[in-house]
């Protein structure tokens, strides 16, 4: 099928540098991203593209060079879906906070919705391309109700998962390591092959089945998620030893059989996948009574979690074993620099640590609003949000952030922390000045110089 006409439910992280990629390079087809967040819809709709909801280098340059042409955004959600040849899924599929499989399983309601919506209002023939990180079969889930419509339309469903990093999402697009489309229709397979060949090699677009292509995405996360929790559960072995984690990556990052990739020791891993995706192949795995399996990935969160809390417990004692009242600057609250992402991130888990601690907060990220930062404290449900809005305090400036702080947390590795003048900082910082660098971005040498008491991950 030539495809002349694309919709994507879903206006996040995946859906909108995704569909701008392919709308960039199919100038032919005209694409449709549509959601229910109306809001969300006006910023990408926004004519100052620096307002657009999601952050991503090179994002904004697309989408002012192909919106209105070829790249819509819209709230029309039938419409769209009614006009288009092939709709991509693209909506939150959450871990479960309720009922069976709560903490662990994926929440597909979203996923359903679209599903069901798609059924009611489809009148001719679709290919449905499954977007979203989701568990195994639930293509088969999509398929069933789809076809179970009473009507004479047609459905093809595809697993097309995205294997985007978050602040390279879009060169991650324009040069991929791998296309994988997963189906049963050789000819849906080609439709879906037909858009990304128009700037992807052929060899790069990996064709397999339903289940191999749900199933590669989970793992090539828990893969990443386990080197992450591998090398910081070395980092603590380091700092009581005369190591230095930095120097052990190095080495074993030159063996051309593990690579040097995901081998940065730090606070923990963070974001929308990581943490969700293990979650989902251990309730996957316990479902199948395949414990050994399961508690041998589950350990990768359970260590993540602890590099997260034993950053938090070593500020604390560090400040002579209270931070009552003490003002502690967080530098960071993304959980990766180049997003404003900050799902997951540990700078939310820390600062509640530290709260519950009764520390005063001062927050700088670049990219991330006090909005955003008090609604993910709120989240947690760990106290009132009258109490978090009292405590934490979010400012435009790093200095003022700083300025009589007893410490300072690096929680985000932004190129701009390593430019600081940090001589300034120190004058204007409580006596002792402590900085605990849970990204390992500064020199160590250069701080102590100043006069700061310097502490990181593995050293």
């Amino acid at each position: 099928m030539n495809i002349t006409k694309v919709c994507c439910i879903g206006a996040g992280y995946v859906g909108g540098p995704t569909m701008a990629v392919i709308a960039k390079k199919n100038p032919n087809i005209k694409v449709t991203i549509v959601d229910i967040n109306a809001e969300r819809i006006a910023a990408w709709n926004d004519e100052d593209v620096s307002n657009l909801p999601i952050y991503e280098p090179g994002l904004a340059e697309i989408v002012e060079e192909t919106r209105g042409k070829n790249l819509f955004f819209s709230t029309e959600i039938d419409k769209a879906i009614d006009e288009s040849e092939m709709i991509f899924i693209s909506v939150n599929t959450p871990t479960k906070t309720y009922g069976k499989g709560k903490g662990m399983a994926a929440d597909l309601k979203y996923v359903e919705l679209c599903a069901r919506n798609i059924a009611e209002v489809a009148t001719t023939d679709k290919i449905v391309v499954e977007k979203s990180t989701l568990p195994v079969r639930t293509a088969q889930a999509i398929k069933s109700i789809l076809h179970n419509t009473g009507s004479d339309v047609k459905f093809e469903i595809l697993s097309n998962p995205e294997f985007l990093a978050e602040g390279t999402a879009i060169q991650d697009l324009l040069n991929p390591d791998r296309v994988l489309i997963g189906g049963e229709s050789e000819k849906a397979i080609d439709s879906l092959a037909n858009i990304y060949g128009s700037w992807v090699s052929n060899d790069r677009i990996l064709r397999t089945n339903v289940w191999s292509s749900e199933l590669s995405k989970l793992t090539a996360n828990a893969f990443l998620a386990q080197r992450i929790s591998s090398i910081n559960a070395i980092s603590e072995l380091c700092e009581h030893t005369e190591a230095n984690v930095n120097e052990v990556a190095k080495a074993i990052g030159m063996d051309s059989r593990i690579g040097s990739k995901f081998l940065n020791a730090s606070i923990g891993f963070g974001g929308s996948c990581f943490q969700k995706d293990i979650l989902n192949l251990v309730y996957i795995a316990r479902s199948y009574n395949l414990n050994a399996v399961a508690d041998y990935w589950e350990q990768v969160i359970i260590l993540n979690d602890h590099q997260k809390r034993r950053f938090s417990d070593n500020l604390i004692s560090t400040l002579y074993n209270t931070v009552s009242g003490k003002k502690i600057a967080m530098l960071g609250w993304a959980f990766k620099k180049d997003t404003n992402d900050t799902r997951e991130s540990a700078a939310i888990y820390v600062a509640d640590h530290l709260l519950s601690e009764r520390a005063n907060i001062a927050v700088y990220d670049p990219k991330v609003s006090s909005k955003k930062v008090q609604a993910d404290l709120n989240y947690l449900e760990t106290r009132s949000t009258e109490e978090n809005s009292e405590l934490v305090k979010s400012h435009d400036n790093a200095y003022e952030t700083i300025k009589d702080a007893h410490a300072i947390a690096i929680m985000t590795e932004w190129d701009e922390f390593k430019a600081y003048d940090w001589q300034k900082i120190y004058d204007n910082m409580k006596k002792p000045a402590f900085i605990f660098d849970g990204r390992n971005i500064l020199d160590k040498d250069e701080m102590t110089k100043i006069g700061f008491e310097y502490s990181s991950i593995g050293k």
